[in-house]
This record gives C-alpha cells, structure tokens and sequence, in this order.
C-alpha cells in the first residue's frame, strides 16, 4: 500500500503544507538481535497499555479516551524534536488552509518556548500587526486562560475563530514593567506573501514573507511589474528581503530559487538511509535575465528563505546582506492517517545547500554582516535565538551558532541593510567592502565574511 505524504519546511513557526510525493513500501527483514529489539518495544506497549487501562478506570474524572490517545500522539512526537508533531483532523484542515495563503485569525506567525507563546513575527497587514504586535513577544493568556500547558497547536486553535469575533491576549514584552492587553478582531488572513516597491527611482524591492502556494506566481508577477514600471534599461537590479520570513513549502523554495538561476543543483534533501536522497536542479531562464541581486536575511529567516539564500549565495548569483539566519536545516513530512484521524507532522531529512553544507544549529552566514541600530527601549530583544537554541533540536557537526539579530527598522530611511543593498546595485560599495556598523564607522571585510556574534 502507498501513502501520500507532503513536504514541508517549518521553521519554529506555525504554517507550511501540501507538496505531495508517494513514498515506497519498504521491505523488512530481520535478524536475531532486530527480532530482539522488537520484543522489547512489544514489551513496552505493553506498558503503555496497562497505563492506559489504569488511567481509564482510577482518574479522578472519566477521561477522554480519545484525547488520552491523541495526548499519547502528541507526547511522543514532540518528545523528537521541536518541529514534529501531531495534527488532529481540525488542526489539518487548518493547515490545509493556510498553506492556499488564507484563513481566519490574527496574522501571528508563533512558536512554542518554555511553555508559553512566543511570537516569531506579525504578518504584514493583519490585526496583529495593526494592533502593534512584535517580534518575540511572550503571549501567556488567551481570553484569561493560561496557555501554559497547551500545545502550540492547541494554542494556534483558540486563537483562530469567525472572522469579527475578538479575542483578549495578555502580553509580557521586555522593557515594559507590567503585562499588556490586546484586544484583537479576527480576520480573513489572506497572506499576500509578496510585496514590492520602486526603490530610488531604478532598483526593484521584493519583501516574501512567506512561501505558500503564491509566493512563485507572486515573485513573477511583481518582477515582471517592477521591470516595466522602471524600464529594462534603467534598471539596476533587485533586492530580495527575506528578513523575518519564517519558511514555508519546500517546493516554494525550489521554485522561487529557480526562478534567479540557470542551471545547478538548489537542495538536496537526505533522510535517514542513502536511497531517499533527492537533489533539487534549476532549469534554463533567470527571471530577472542577469540583473543583480541582493539578498537581505537575519536572525528571523529560517528554513524556505534559508534555501533561497543558502542556493543564491553558493551559485554567487546573489550577495547575501545582513546578519546570520535562524539555522533551520530539516524538512518536515505531513503524512496524513487517514479520513477523520488528522495527521503526522514529521521530521523526515536534513537539507543541504548547493556546496553541501547543512545550515542546521548554524545559519547561513552572510557575505556581509550589517547591525541595525536599535532604539534604546528595543535593545533587550532584538535578537532571535535562533535553532540552536530549541529545546531537542537536531545536532550538527561543529560549532553551533546561537543568536542573530532581528530587528528591521519601520522606516525605510533607517534601514541600513536596505542601503547598504542600494549602494552595492548602484556600485558605490562592492561586496568586498565594509559593511556599515551600529555606529556609522565601516570595516574591511575583504574575502571572508564577518560572524555575526
């Protein structure tokens, strides 16, 4: 029997979904000691199910002997890894959704931290940014309940509802001494993963900021607008801001990718036994036909936007600008169980860049580092922890790299990787030259890019 299966990249946000591929029945053949190992995972169950049975019949109210199942799904999935879990058939549907760019909520790209809701970033353009939302804000309470025991899912679940219904979240922020409430409005989320704008008269800037199921038809419309808006002769290139992008379809990426190049290898993807690696290629035609491009990227691009840089920066067809990335380097499968049973969210491979590296714990490092600088009442949480940081994550060879800057600047005049892009598309700085520090003075960064710390 074959099952579908859809490949996802997650980063420590909620969102992602369908690419479906079959995967092959897998022939099993067992010797003493595999016959061994499966008598005592047998014995286990086992013990699992008395358990079970104990719990049903002595706890203190009736439980639930569906939710005892699923909380047992959960348990043991989230006990791999921060990014596999388990999806009950609500919360697959839900998914479902989001990955055709739109749903109901509050525009809150989330994860899970020490118990509590930790926001990743707001979504452009949704009631949580409206209402002021940041980065790295801690949510401890929806409508006066605690979210402390809740899984991420469960907590993503109570936020979501009928669009006009509201909503109290309780806030914890650095820099401010007491708790916030935020009432919020639900809305139709429709995540318009690109956005684009004419930048000093002859440049083309692309914020994604997400990969769904638009992002490539998205990435093609508006550069196709931005080259007739400007003129093919004036213009002198693209910046792609992938700051703060927390991931996406895996397929996404791949196109998205290809679309700037001509040939070569874009990822590949390796699981736990040699024959299930898969190798990514670009076929013929760059979209923008040769123009230079900038890559922006910091502590908050994770996972899809990683593989566009981590693609672009080993070909050289793009100069990577900003500070290091999240370090999400594994690829989730969602394997549906079945009509009414939700589904497997599971981490299934490790991808790699074009040169084979794994940007796992450790982040694609740009070619040229640019610090923001920060406002006074901003300075405690401006960084993002980043892969390495999660609790079970995936270990990688080396040195593992924690903590980048986030922060991009509401104001486009602020912006110093922004600039930096600029002058880089105009000629006045070349990728071999400093980048800007938070006070104005430049390094010499010659051959070898500059480590964020």
């Amino acid at each position: 029997m074959m099952r579908k299966t859809s490949v996802i990249l997650l980063s420590a946000a909620t969102g992602a979904a369908l690419t479906l591929f079959v995967t092959q029945p897998r022939a099993v053949f067992m010797g003493s000691s595999a016959r061994a190992a499966t008598a005592d995972t047998y014995r286990q169950l086992n013990l699992f199910g008395d358990v079970f049975e104990r719990v049903r019949s002595d706890y203190v109210e009736k439980p639930d002997d569906t939710k005892l199942i699923e909380s047992a799904i959960s348990g043991m999935l989230t006990g791999l890894d921060p990014h596999s879990s388990y999806m009950d058939a609500k919360s697959f549907r839900d998914m479902q959704v989001q990955t055709r760019g739109e749903f109901g909520g509050l525009g809150i790209e989330v994860t899970m931290e020490d118990g509590l809701i930790k926001v990743v970033s707001p979504i452009d353009d949704t009631p949580a940014s409206r209402a002021g939302i940041m980065a790295n804000d801690i949510i401890t309470n929806l409508d006066d309940e605690a979210v402390q025991g809740l899984t991420l899912n469960q907590a993503v679940e109570k936020m979501r509802g009928p669009v006009n219904t509201k909503i109290k979240l309780k806030i914890i922020r650095k820099g401010q001494d007491n708790p916030l409430d935020v009432t919020l409005v639900r809305d139709n989320i429709r995540v318009r993963s690109v956005r684009a704008r004419v930048e000093q008269d002859d440049i083309g800037y692309i914020r994604i900021t997400t990969f769904n199921e638009q992002t490539t038809e998205g990435l093609k419309r508006e550069v196709g607008n931005l080259t007739n808006q400007i003129g093919g002769d004036k213009l002198k290139g693209f910046i792609i801001d992938l700051r703060n992008n927390p991931g996406g379809l895996l397929e996404e990426a791949v196109t998205v990718s290809d679309s700037f190049l001509e040939k070569g290898e874009i990822v590949s993807t390796r699981g736990r036994n040699a024959e299930e690696t898969q190798r990514r290629t670009a076929h013929a035609g760059d979209l923008t036909k040769g123009k230079p491009v900038i890559v922006l990227v910091n502590g908050g691009s994770a996972s899809a936007s990683e593989i566009v840089a981590g693609a672009l920066q080993d070909h050289k067809r793009a100069t990577i600008v900003g500070t290091r990335s999240f370090g999400k380097g594994s690829v989730q499968t969602i394997i549906p169980l079945g009509s009414g049973n939700g589904a497997l969210r599971l981490t299934t491979a490790r991808y790699y860049t074009p040169s084979g590296k794994s940007i796992q714990a450790k982040g694609i490092v740009p070619d040229i580092e640019v610090l923001q600088d920060v406002p006074d009442e901003l300075k405690s949480r401006t960084d993002t922890k980043g892969e390495a940081s999660l609790r079970g994550h995936l270990k990688n060879d080396g040195d593992e790299k924690t903590g980048s800057q986030s922060y991009v600047p509401p104001d486009a005049k602020d912006d110093k990787a922004l600039k930096l892009a600029g002058d880089l598309l105009h000629g006045i700085k070349n990728s071999a030259s400093a980048a800007p520090t938070p006070g104005g003075d430049t390094k010499a960064t010659a051959d070898k890019p500059k480590a964020a710390n």
